[in-house]
């Protein structure tokens, strides 16, 4: 796994965090919502990177 990827994930968990506080902020649940699924999205990517590398 590259830096790049690395940087892409923690750019899309950043991403979601912005949404869910957003999504928190005017009460719509809905974007609140797509932000936690963004970050779930994003750690899951994560992990599959990080055991890739353990297998290196």
């Amino acid at each position: 796994m590259g830096l790049d990827d690395k940087i892409k994930h923690s750019a899309e968990e950043a991403k979601g965090k912005v949404k869910e506080a957003t999504g928190k902020a005017k009460d719509d649940e809905r974007l609140e919502a797509e932000g936690k699924t963004d970050q779930a999205s994003a750690n899951m990517k994560q992990a599959g990177d990080d055991v890739k590398d353990a297998f290196k």
